[in-house]
């Protein structure tokens, strides 16, 4: 009875174990070494049901010191038993039976037992002088009664003498107890793992939306992932200055990598034509090209004209000349006006006051319409739009690309995350924050964010520096990102510890090989680089 009591107490430590076990080949292992525990089983094996055969999960034999599968490192080597042989159901083996008829199949020598094929068991005795006596095999079944496997234990042995004895009435109640908590467990592990490959797949496929939605953003959402788990590691590695105490474990990176995939998801509700504006008259349609044929109609009065007064008037040819003369000015005229507006509105860095200056002069030209209607060349939404001092987009619809993450933030806060990614909304939300308070969409500083947001800041801003898959400017290049970088630590809005890790363990150069064109990659001076400190 003492000897029964502490078996089941046994019984209950495993069961715990297993409720807690969260690593698949631990599992597994728990499950054998547990059930050999139980039984004083001298050896075993653990099957599982997957496409119509019986595989091996793990092998273990005490006498033969034999360990295969789970944590061992040691792979199996031998075939999966089919569960079907030539359209019949595999009744001669064993374990096929079991799982088949779903019932256990405890033998006290299989060497003098009919019914079953016994061959591969001999053949595996004669090449290892083993003799395989006593058998207790049965079923591991799910919540619903499924057959997920089965478990097979050899050689049941005597506490006092260790001889092989046959497994008792009390070892396969205990061991079948045990089977359906490890099926519980196994269950359990398959239907996490599975969950967590289902949002995994549905977080992808909202960065591949974004993708399909816009090729000039998609490659951004796929990219910062990498990046902010780069920059991560390293943060993690630094044993000195600031950020020596900042470490992270798998569920950590499990979170940040989630927020990093998510980051941009508000981004599905942001119009295309903001979205994809190539150049500052884009909206549906580039609208440059209604500038190029209102010029063509200037273009054409000045010939018209230029016309009728040779045919209305008797012209000296020094006068005919001169007036072609004119009219060939006049039309050169329209030429570098019309080029200047074709390069203003690609978009660039930065647009010079005269410039601007231009733009609003020309607006003061007319032309004719169809109607006979004088109308300026320019009205006042494309003077606006032609008049943006940097890139494409005019205040308001920078403000609707800047409600991405506004949007993001209200998607992710509306999510139930389980606890082991309930920082998800704050690490993908702060991406735009600036260290000085003078970011978006909250306004946080520096004190106010995690390092992980930070992180995420820096990758973001880094990424978008360096794309080359971006409609409205070329991607630039290394030095040229880092000097801006450096500019925009001197200045408050990046995270100064984070960025002096990023330069000082070279996670630029290992994201700049993996997706960064070679003509990007120029010679980096670090010492150049404004506001580096080389050493914590």
């Amino acid at each position: 009875m003492s000897e029964l009591l502490d078996r089941i107490d046994r019984l209950n430590e495993i069961g715990i174990a297993l409720s807690a076990e969260t690593d698949t080949p631990k599992l597994l292992e728990l499950i054998m070494m547990g059930a050999k525990s139980l039984t004083h089983a001298d050896g075993g094996s653990l099957y599982f049901v997957k496409q119509g055969e019986l595989s091996f999960e793990i092998i273990s034999n005490d006498s033969l010191d034999i360990q295969m599968g789970g944590t061992s490192g040691n792979e199996i080597t031998f075939p999966a038993i089919p569960l079907v042989v030539d359209g019949q159901e595999n009744h001669s083996n064993v374990v096929t039976h079991c799982v088949l008829s779903g019932e256990t199949v405890n033998i006290a020598d299989a060497y003098n037992e009919d019914g079953f094929d016994f061959s591969g068991t001999r053949n595996f005795d004669v090449q290892t002088g083993y003799r395989t006596q006593s058998m207790l095999t049965f079923p591991l079944k799910d919540h619903e009664q499924e057959i997920i496997g089965a478990l097979q234990l050899i050689n049941a042995r005597d506490t006092g003498s260790g001889a092989v004895i046959e497994f008792r009435e009390v070892e396969q109640q205990l061991a079948e107890s045990l089977a359906s908590q490890a099926a519980v467990a196994l269950t359990q592990r398959r239907l996490i793992n599975e969950l967590r490959e289902l949002f995994e797949s549905f977080i992808r496929m909202i960065a591949s939306a974004i993708d399909d939605k816009s090729p000039y953003t998609g490659g951004h959402c796929r990219r910062i992932p990498v990046l902010t788990m780069m920059l991560a590691e390293a943060t993690h590695r630094t044993d000195d200055g600031p950020l020596k105490d900042f470490r992270i474990d798998d569920k950590d990176r499990y979170e940040l990598e989630t927020a990093a995939w998510l980051h941009d998801c508000g981004k599905v509700v942001t119009p295309e034509y903001v979205m994809d504006k190539a150049t500052k008259l884009e909206t549906i349609y580039d609208r440059i090209h209604v500038l190029e044929a209102r010029f063509e109609v200037l273009r054409r009065d000045a010939e018209i004209e230029f016309l009728e007064a040779c045919l209305e008037h008797v012209l000296s040819d020094a006068e005919r000349a001169a007036k072609r003369q004119e009219f060939e000015n006049y039309c050169a005229e329209l030429q570098r006006d019309l080029e200047f507006l074709r390069h203003a509105n690609v978009g660039g860095e930065f647009m010079r006051d005269e410039d601007i200056a231009r733009v609003e002069r020309l607006a003061g030209f007319e032309w004719t319409d169809a109607t006979g209607e004088r109308r300026p060349l320019l009205n006042q939404d494309e003077v606006s739009n032609l008049c943006i001092k940097r890139g494409t987009l005019n205040d308001a619809e920078r403000e609707v690309i800047n409600n991405h993450i506004v949007a993001t933030i209200k998607m992710l806060e509306s999510l139930p995350f389980p606890r082991n990614l309930q920082n998800v909304p704050e690490y993908a939300g702060g991406h735009h924050e600036k260290m000085d308070g003078t970011g978006y969409p909250r306004g946080l500083r520096r004190d106010e964010m995690s390092v992980q947001a930070r992180i995420m800041a820096i990758a973001d801003i880094f990424e978008a520096l360096t794309a080359s898959d971006r409609p409205y400017k070329p991607g630039k290049t290394l030095s040229e990102c880092l000097k801006i970088m450096g500019l925009m630590k001197q200045d408050n809005h990046i995270d100064p510890d984070i960025f002096d890790i990023f330069i000082r363990e070279k996670v630029y150069l290992d994201y700049a090989e993996e997706f960064l064109l070679p003509e990007q990659i120029d010679e980096i001076d670090e010492t150049a680089i404004p506001g580096f400190a080389a050493s914590a």
